[in-house]
């Protein structure tokens, strides 16, 4: 049996992580190890649970989604969160990207869609939702221009393609499927990107490649 990924549900609405809860539970590779009501006890109760990934609301009393999840990659760097949040959250969702988020999705998920989510980021890739993608980029392109050195490496007009369908939020199979590729060759190409623009993960490669202009 595959190992279980251990999941913690942070949400100010008791509704909202039953729901959560029973989501998660359909799939046989996921246990959900504990939930929180605020940031504040989440950031107490990680230490204890030791989950592999937190999903993170970000509109909680005591201390909100974005400080939690500042203050969990502070004194656990390896944490990994996904970030939940709505279309009126525009404002936090940028800081939780600065915060140390390694993903962000959108509340209206279907449970499919989170489930490869929480397989994602558990893997240690950056997922963010295509509608979350769009505002990231959108907003990047309204700020002033940042100075970033060229590329010593460029990319291939097939690494420019995948990309792009990066930056939308499309996972490596969905790109397979749009491209008529073969997912490993997409993920061959997704990795030959993170070196070439010398990014840590795919948000970060989608940014660097906002400022350079290339999408």
């Amino acid at each position: 049996m595959t190992e279980q990924i251990r999941v913690m549900i942070v949400d100010d609405q008791r509704l909202m992580r039953d729901g959560l809860r029973t989501l998660l539970e359909l799939e046989e590779d996921m246990l959900v190890v504990g939930e929180a009501g605020d940031g504040k006890t989440a950031v107490s109760r990680y230490a204890e649970l030791q989950p592999d990934v937190v999903l993170m609301d970000i509109r909680m009393p005591i201390m909100d989604g974005v400080a939690a999840t500042q203050t969990l990659c502070q004194q656990w760097p390896d944490a990994c969160i996904l970030i939940l949040t709505t279309f009126d959250d525009d404002a936090a969702l940028f800081e939780g990207l600065r915060a140390g988020a390694m993903g962000y999705m959108l509340k209206d998920v279907s449970g499919e869609e989170l489930a490869t989510a929480v397989r994602t980021v558990a893997a240690g890739s950056a997922l963010i939702g295509p509608s979350v993608a769009r505002k990231v980029l959108s907003e990047l392109s309204r700020q002033r221009p940042v100075a970033v050195p060229e590329l010593s490496d460029p990319l291939s007009e097939r690494e420019l393609e995948v990309l792009r369908l990066v930056a939308q939020g499309h996972s490596n199979a969905a790109i397979a499927q749009q491209l008529y590729l073969a997912e490993g060759t997409v993920k061959n190409y997704v990795s030959t990107i993170l070196q070439k623009t010398n990014s840590r993960d795919r948000t970060q490669a989608a940014l660097r490649a906002q400022q350079l202009g290339l999408i």
